[in-house]
């Protein structure tokens, strides 16, 4: 089934089941009211959140309205818990080949993995907010899951079988406050604004044959300012699967119902140079610094910018039949208007 989260309804926004095709919604109060409602009685609600969908899509669903993405916020506009790993190792040895660095054999074993901000999501066609251009303004294409309650010391399999919902995220990065917020020991912060998601998540048998092995075998479609950026199919070269990043995350901990882990940004190899520009027949990128390794990797400097005021990103990804799963992130990028300093 395919869930939504409205904006009106206060702050954590107002849950509706969505049809499959994306045309029609269904407000849900007397099952949830928010995402994380049901996602805390999942046994309870999942079940009678699936009768409405069955409904929306046979037509026969009472109080149906239209569904209008633009007035989405982020499934969960806020969580207990965002942590986003690091699954394509691609991008990786990309980040380190770019500063001659060789990559650490325990990459190959144990996840990267940092805990974001999950107290204020963006929404998918809100704007990436920033003060300043010279902050390095990035986007992250990646793919997301939230989970169900998951022990301490889970295993990859149970941790696979906690996965609740799957959806899309930007996970936004400012590359020019990165290396001075690692140079301290102690990781992102400043760096890592508000993520956006999909306007829509998923659960996994939704997903049909495309969701195996606790991956999304999909393109991931990005465009910066209309332009194709990137496709790479999001569980090719994913050297970690969400079982495994789950459970890296709960080793020493709970995780709470409604947790969101993130792939990372998705990347994948192709022929001699990682990725390939789509301009050369290659699958492009997730983010723009990928990129600018390239460039760095073959004339010692990079050369495409980052993200300026004004530019557009969108992400989304489609079925086999060209069909938006989780409809689009779009967002503008915009100098912050509210009131800095005070």
């Amino acid at each position: 089934m395919k869930l939504a989260t409205l904006k009106a309804g206060g702050r954590d926004g107002t849950l509706v089941v969505v049809s499959r095709d994306l045309t029609q919604c269904r407000p849900v109060p007397d099952i949830a009211r928010t995402l994380q409602a049901a996602l805390d009685n999942w046994e309870r609600a999942a079940p009678q959140l699936q009768e409405v969908y069955f409904a929306l899509n046979s037509g026969t669903a009472q109080h149906a309205q239209p569904f209008d993405e633009t007035q989405c916020h982020s499934p969960l506009p806020r969580a207990f818990q965002w942590a986003d790993g690091s699954a394509y190792l691609n991008h990786v040895e990309l980040v380190r080949k770019a500063r001659n660095s060789e990559m650490p054999a325990s990459f190959h074993t144990d996840p990267l993995m940092y805990q974001g901000g999950s107290d204020s999501f963006a929404g998918p066609r809100d704007p990436v907010c920033a003060l300043s251009e010279d902050w390095g303004i990035d986007l992250e294409a990646e793919v997301a899951v939230i989970i169900g309650d998951v022990p301490m010391g889970a295993t990859p399999t149970q941790c696979a079988e906690a996965i609740r919902l799957v959806m899309l995220v930007n996970d936004v990065s400012l590359r020019n406050l990165i290396p001075a917020e690692l140079a301290k020991g102690f990781g992102f912060f400043q760096s890592k604004p508000a993520s956006a998601f999909s306007p829509v998540t998923v659960t996994p048998d939704e997903l049909g044959d495309a969701w195996r092995d606790a991956k999304l075998h999909l393109p991931l479609l990005v465009h910066v300012n209309t332009k194709l950026f990137g496709k790479p199919n999001a569980g090719a070269d994913m050297n970690f699967d969400f079982g495994q990043l789950i459970a890296h995350a709960a080793k020493t901990r709970e995780l709470e119902a409604g947790s969101i882990i993130g792939s990372g940004t998705v990347s994948n190899r192709h022929g001699s140079l990682h990725g390939s520009r789509i301009e050369t027949g290659g699958v492009g990128y997730c983010c723009i610094a990928e990129l600018r390794m390239i460039e760095t990797i073959e004339s010692g400097a990079p050369k495409t910018g980052f993200l300026k005021f004004g530019d557009t990103v969108r992400i989304e990804m489609k079925d086999a039949a060209g069909h938006s799963i989780f409809g689009t992130i779009q967002q503008t990028v915009a100098k912050y208007r509210g009131q800095p300093g005070q």
